[in-house]
């Protein structure tokens, strides 16, 4: 069973740059499409990023396009979500998540929470104005 663990999460101010990342442990996860959630008090877990399994395919909610990056690294089974330009919005805890069941190559949306089986615990990102 694969296990995620995210790390990165912090205080920064607006204009601000952070880089999360998201280790695997347990099992390779290089065959899995990967995405980045967050979730604010009060608000629903909305889809913040994708990559696909060979990281040549990448998508992102319009309220991050253009500031935030998502990549992978095969060899240290870990994927990075580079948040620059962060604005007070953009506070959240943020999910790493896989689908390990291939439901997105099979035609799920890859922005729903339902396509993802594994979850890790979330890390917090604080910015202030």
């Amino acid at each position: 069973q694969v296990q995620l663990v995210e790390s990165g999460g912090g205080l920064v101010q607006a204009g601000d740059s952070l880089r999360l990342s998201c280790a695997a442990s347990g099992r390779t996860f290089t065959s899995y499409e990967m995405g980045w959630f967050r979730q604010s008090p009060g608000k629903e877990r909305e889809f913040v990023a994708l990559i696909n399994w060979y990281g040549n395919v990448r998508a992102y909610a319009d309220s991050v396009k253009g500031r935030f990056d998502i990549s992978r690294d095969g060899e240290k089974n870990t994927v990075f979500l580079q948040m620059n330009s962060l604005k007070p919005e953009d506070t959240a805890v943020y999910y790493c998540a896989a689908d390990s069941s291939s439901q997105i190559r099979r035609g799920s949306e890859y922005n729903s929470q339902r396509s993802y089986d594994l979850w890790g615990q979330g890390t917090q990102v604080t910015v202030s104005s």
